[in-house]
């Protein structure tokens, strides 16, 4: 507990610092948030353009469609305001002897990555992805209780330790090939397939995305649960255990890789 107290006043003294930096540059960071808005409104409207020519997709009306894209937004936006600098690690960290810093502190290296920057870009994301929430709840006539209230913000959680696990795993083979970053764009670009029902893709695509890269377990697969087309237990247990393994797989793959770390000759 005493350590967690002191991780947690360390990470707020980080984010503190990098805020000042930030802000020196104020348009920089609206222009940044009202891009990512640009962005998901694209996504949306695509939507849209698709429901204008058909009444449903295999079943799923566009309310329902609209909030899996939202529940997709939310757990990716979380990550990314809090992960981001771990695509720099995998593209230059290893490479030219950066991660040596992270070892000359007394401090955990994979705290100090995470703590390095904080991307506000996500911020646009997380606040599309709950106004398309509460949007398709109202007029989809989605339900919530209090108590579905508290699951969903656990499911949100899970899941976007599930972003980062996936993330963290990739971003961690920089150890053995000194630059990922081309390999995590391509694996991450896949949670794209997590907005949409696993239904309209090919077997293969579904199990890859459940099991081996388990960005449905992101969006869909809890999702569903809302949408009354899953039951509750079976949906916490199946996105408990992929955010267990996956975190154990990337943050033992980050492990792994620093005893490999040998810095950089001259």
């Amino acid at each position: 507990m005493k350590t967690f107290r002191r991780y947690y006043r360390l990470y707020g003294m980080f984010l503190a610092q990098y805020m000042k930096t930030l802000m020196q540059s104020r348009t920089d960071f609206f222009v940044g948030v009202l891009a990512f808005f640009l962005t998901q409104f694209g996504g949306i409207a695509f939507i849209a353009l698709v429901f204008l020519q058909i009444p449903d997709l295999l079943g799923w009306s566009f309310h329902e469609l609209l909030f899996i894209y939202g529940f997709a937004n939310i757990p990716r936006g979380l990550d990314h305001m809090f992960t981001d600098y771990l695509w720099l690690f995998a593209g230059n960290s290893v490479v030219n002897g950066e991660f040596d810093r992270y070892l000359l502190r007394p401090l955990n290296p994979l705290f100090q990555i995470i703590a390095q920057k904080f991307q506000p870009d996500g911020i646009g994301e997380v606040i599309i992805g709950i106004i398309l929430v509460s949007y398709s709840s109202i007029n989809g006539g989605i339900r919530f209780t209090p108590f579905k209230v508290m699951i969903f913000i656990l499911l949100v959680l899970l899941a976007t330790l599930i972003y980062t696990s996936i993330k963290l795993f990739f971003a961690a083979l920089a150890f053995w090939i000194q630059r990922s970053q081309s390999i995590l764009f391509m694996f991450y670009s896949m949670s794209d397939f997590a907005k949409y029902p696993l239904e309209i893709y090919h077997k293969f695509i579904k199990t890859f995305i459940t099991y081996i890269v388990p960005f449905a377990l992101t969006a869909y697969i809890p999702a569903s649960y809302f949408l009354g087309a899953a039951d509750l237990i079976p949906t916490l247990l199946k996105v408990s255990m992929i955010c267990f393994l996956a975190l154990t797989l990337g943050y033992t793959t980050f492990k792994r890789g620093m005893k490999r770390y040998e810095s950089v000759g001259n």
